[in-house]
Protein backbone atom coordinates (compact mmCIF):
# COMPACT_ATOMS: atom_id res chain seq x y z
CA UNK A 1 0.00 0.00 0.00
CA UNK A 2 3.04 2.21 1.06
CA UNK A 3 4.65 1.37 -2.39
CA UNK A 4 1.43 2.48 -4.08
CA UNK A 5 0.83 5.88 -2.43
CA UNK A 6 4.50 6.82 -3.38
CA UNK A 7 4.42 5.93 -6.65
CA UNK A 8 1.04 8.01 -6.98
CA UNK A 9 2.75 11.21 -5.67
CA UNK A 10 5.30 10.55 -8.38
CA UNK A 11 3.14 10.08 -11.50
CA UNK A 12 1.02 13.62 -9.83
CA UNK A 13 4.01 15.77 -10.07
CA UNK A 14 5.31 14.22 -12.82
CA UNK A 15 2.05 14.90 -15.02
CA UNK A 16 1.57 18.23 -13.81
CA UNK A 17 5.17 18.73 -15.19
CA UNK A 18 4.12 17.32 -18.42
CA UNK A 19 1.20 19.41 -18.83
CA UNK A 20 2.78 22.13 -17.69
CA UNK A 21 0.91 23.23 -14.49
CA UNK A 22 4.66 23.16 -12.81
CA UNK A 23 7.17 24.58 -14.75
CA UNK A 24 11.32 24.73 -14.13
CA UNK A 25 12.01 26.93 -10.75
CA UNK A 26 8.89 26.57 -9.87
CA UNK A 27 7.79 25.79 -5.99
CA UNK A 28 6.01 22.43 -5.93
CA UNK A 29 2.68 22.78 -2.99
CA UNK A 30 4.09 21.31 0.71
CA UNK A 31 4.11 18.09 1.54
CA UNK A 32 1.08 18.68 3.87
CA UNK A 33 -0.88 20.09 0.87
CA UNK A 34 0.57 17.33 -1.12
CA UNK A 35 -0.65 14.77 1.33
CA UNK A 36 -4.07 16.20 1.73
CA UNK A 37 -4.95 16.29 -1.96
CA UNK A 38 -3.54 12.81 -2.85
CA UNK A 39 -4.68 11.08 0.33
CA UNK A 40 -1.84 9.55 1.41
CA UNK A 41 0.21 9.66 4.12
CA UNK A 42 3.37 12.17 4.54
CA UNK A 43 6.38 9.49 4.31
CA UNK A 44 5.32 8.76 1.13
CA UNK A 45 5.35 12.43 -0.01
CA UNK A 46 8.83 12.89 1.64
CA UNK A 47 9.69 9.61 -0.01
CA UNK A 48 8.51 10.28 -3.79
CA UNK A 49 9.86 13.86 -3.04
CA UNK A 50 13.50 12.08 -2.24
CA UNK A 51 13.36 9.97 -5.33
CA UNK A 52 12.81 12.79 -7.49
CA UNK A 53 15.77 14.72 -5.77
CA UNK A 54 17.70 11.95 -6.70
CA UNK A 55 17.01 11.40 -10.55
CA UNK A 56 17.54 15.52 -11.18
CA UNK A 57 13.54 16.41 -11.42
CA UNK A 58 13.20 18.49 -8.45
CA UNK A 59 15.86 20.24 -5.98
CA UNK A 60 15.47 20.55 -2.74
CA UNK A 61 16.28 23.60 -0.19
CA UNK A 62 16.39 23.83 3.58
CA UNK A 63 13.90 26.38 4.65
CA UNK A 64 12.59 27.07 1.15
CA UNK A 65 11.29 24.06 -0.23
CA UNK A 66 11.06 22.03 -3.53
CA UNK A 67 11.75 23.26 -6.88
CA UNK A 68 11.14 22.16 -10.29
CA UNK A 69 14.77 21.83 -11.60
CA UNK A 70 14.54 19.18 -14.24
CA UNK A 71 18.14 18.67 -14.29
CA UNK A 72 18.63 16.11 -17.00
CA UNK A 73 22.83 16.66 -16.46
CA UNK A 74 22.40 15.16 -12.95
CA UNK A 75 19.64 11.97 -14.01
CA UNK A 76 22.18 11.02 -16.41
CA UNK A 77 24.97 11.12 -13.76
CA UNK A 78 22.79 9.05 -10.91
CA UNK A 79 22.11 6.86 -13.97
CA UNK A 80 26.02 6.23 -15.83
CA UNK A 81 27.03 5.88 -11.75
CA UNK A 82 25.02 3.32 -10.93
CA UNK A 83 25.09 1.26 -13.80
CA UNK A 84 29.14 1.65 -13.52
CA UNK A 85 28.94 0.74 -9.51
CA UNK A 86 27.13 -2.59 -11.20
CA UNK A 87 29.85 -2.98 -13.52
CA UNK A 88 27.14 -2.62 -16.63
CA UNK A 89 29.51 -0.40 -18.32
CA UNK A 90 33.35 0.59 -18.12
CA UNK A 91 35.58 3.54 -19.04
CA UNK A 92 36.09 2.40 -22.54
CA UNK A 93 32.32 2.29 -23.18
CA UNK A 94 31.51 5.62 -21.37
CA UNK A 95 34.51 6.98 -23.49
CA UNK A 96 33.32 5.76 -27.13
CA UNK A 97 29.90 7.49 -26.31
CA UNK A 98 31.87 10.71 -25.39
CA UNK A 99 33.48 10.20 -28.70
CA UNK A 100 30.93 9.47 -30.33
CA UNK A 101 28.83 12.56 -29.29
CA UNK A 102 31.55 15.22 -28.97
CA UNK A 103 32.11 14.01 -32.80
CA UNK A 104 28.38 15.13 -33.68
CA UNK A 105 28.97 18.43 -31.52
CA UNK A 106 31.85 19.60 -33.33
CA UNK A 107 30.24 18.44 -36.38
CA UNK A 108 27.04 21.02 -35.68
CA UNK A 109 29.53 23.53 -34.15
CA UNK A 110 31.29 23.55 -37.61
CA UNK A 111 28.10 25.08 -39.53
CA UNK A 112 27.26 27.51 -36.81
CA UNK A 113 30.50 28.79 -35.27
CA UNK A 114 31.10 32.23 -35.22
CA UNK A 115 34.46 34.34 -35.38
CA UNK A 116 34.39 35.25 -31.87
CA UNK A 117 33.58 31.77 -30.68
CA UNK A 118 36.94 30.62 -33.44
CA UNK A 119 38.97 33.82 -31.49
CA UNK A 120 37.78 32.11 -28.07
CA UNK A 121 38.77 28.31 -28.60
CA UNK A 122 42.07 30.02 -30.25
CA UNK A 123 42.91 31.23 -27.08
CA UNK A 124 42.36 28.45 -25.02
CA UNK A 125 44.18 26.32 -26.92
CA UNK A 126 46.98 28.78 -27.25
CA UNK A 127 47.09 29.10 -23.32
CA UNK A 128 47.20 25.45 -23.36
CA UNK A 129 50.13 25.04 -25.44
CA UNK A 130 52.02 27.89 -22.76
CA UNK A 131 52.45 25.18 -20.05
CA UNK A 132 51.18 26.10 -16.73
CA UNK A 133 49.91 24.10 -13.59
CA UNK A 134 48.13 21.20 -14.08
CA UNK A 135 44.96 22.07 -12.48
CA UNK A 136 45.23 25.41 -14.65
CA UNK A 137 45.80 22.46 -17.75
CA UNK A 138 42.93 20.42 -16.61
CA UNK A 139 40.38 23.46 -16.55
CA UNK A 140 41.15 24.93 -19.61
CA UNK A 141 41.20 21.24 -21.14
CA UNK A 142 37.18 21.38 -20.00
CA UNK A 143 36.21 24.64 -21.45
CA UNK A 144 37.84 23.81 -25.05
CA UNK A 145 35.36 20.80 -25.17
CA UNK A 146 32.49 22.33 -23.09
CA UNK A 147 32.66 25.92 -25.92
CA UNK A 148 32.90 23.16 -28.89
CA UNK A 149 29.63 21.23 -27.41
CA UNK A 150 27.65 24.80 -26.78
CA UNK A 151 28.35 25.74 -30.10
CA UNK A 152 26.94 22.89 -31.42
CA UNK A 153 23.17 24.70 -30.74
CA UNK A 154 22.34 22.17 -29.24
CA UNK A 155 21.25 21.57 -25.26
CA UNK A 156 20.87 17.83 -24.92
CA UNK A 157 24.17 17.50 -26.50
CA UNK A 158 25.97 20.07 -23.88
CA UNK A 159 23.99 18.04 -20.81
CA UNK A 160 25.16 14.47 -21.73
CA UNK A 161 28.69 15.79 -22.42
CA UNK A 162 28.79 17.37 -19.05
CA UNK A 163 27.85 14.16 -17.46
CA UNK A 164 29.83 12.33 -19.75
CA UNK A 165 32.90 14.14 -18.05
CA UNK A 166 31.37 13.84 -14.54
CA UNK A 167 31.05 10.16 -14.82
CA UNK A 168 34.52 10.08 -15.84
CA UNK A 169 36.11 12.46 -13.38
CA UNK A 170 34.06 10.89 -10.71
CA UNK A 171 35.91 7.21 -11.69
CA UNK A 172 39.13 8.27 -13.32
CA UNK A 173 40.03 11.95 -11.69
CA UNK A 174 43.73 11.53 -12.73
CA UNK A 175 43.33 11.00 -16.35
CA UNK A 176 43.53 13.94 -17.50
CA UNK A 177 46.48 14.69 -15.28
CA UNK A 178 48.15 11.54 -16.47
CA UNK A 179 47.67 12.91 -20.02
CA UNK A 180 48.87 16.26 -19.71
CA UNK A 181 51.95 15.55 -16.94
CA UNK A 182 53.16 13.15 -19.90
CA UNK A 183 55.28 15.15 -22.13
CA UNK A 184 54.81 12.69 -25.21
CA UNK A 185 51.12 12.67 -24.29
CA UNK A 186 50.86 16.23 -23.80
CA UNK A 187 52.13 17.19 -27.04
CA UNK A 188 49.85 14.58 -29.08
CA UNK A 189 47.02 16.10 -27.01
CA UNK A 190 48.20 19.85 -27.98
CA UNK A 191 48.46 18.50 -31.35
CA UNK A 192 44.89 17.56 -30.92
CA UNK A 193 43.09 20.44 -29.85
CA UNK A 194 44.96 22.80 -32.35
CA UNK A 195 43.28 20.56 -35.16
CA UNK A 196 39.43 20.65 -33.58
CA UNK A 197 40.31 24.64 -33.73
CA UNK A 198 42.23 24.73 -36.91
CA UNK A 199 39.04 22.53 -38.46
CA UNK A 200 36.84 24.61 -37.15
CA UNK A 201 37.94 27.90 -38.04
CA UNK A 202 38.48 26.67 -41.73
CA UNK A 203 35.24 24.90 -42.15
CA UNK A 204 37.15 21.92 -42.93
CA UNK A 205 35.23 18.55 -41.88
CA UNK A 206 38.28 16.38 -42.94
CA UNK A 207 40.92 18.38 -40.12
CA UNK A 208 38.24 18.54 -37.45
CA UNK A 209 37.32 14.70 -37.67
CA UNK A 210 41.23 14.02 -38.55
CA UNK A 211 42.00 15.58 -35.27
CA UNK A 212 38.90 14.36 -32.69
CA UNK A 213 40.18 11.04 -33.65
CA UNK A 214 43.46 11.37 -32.77
CA UNK A 215 41.89 13.28 -29.47
CA UNK A 216 40.15 9.75 -28.41
CA UNK A 217 43.03 7.64 -29.63
CA UNK A 218 45.19 8.71 -26.87
CA UNK A 219 42.79 8.52 -24.56
CA UNK A 220 41.43 4.86 -25.27
CA UNK A 221 45.78 4.55 -24.81
CA UNK A 222 45.74 5.90 -20.88
CA UNK A 223 42.71 4.34 -19.69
Amino acid sequence: MENKAYEKVILHIKGRILEGSLRQGEKLPPERELAEQLGVGRNSVREALRTLEIIGVISSTQGAGNFVSASFEKSLVELMTMMFLLQKTDYRQISELRQGIETQAALLALERIDAPTVTRLSEIAGALGAGGSEERNVVLDKQLHYTIAQTSGNQLIVEILQALSDVMDLFISDLRREILTSDLSRDQLQHSHEGMVRGLLLRDRQILLQAIGEHFRLITEHL
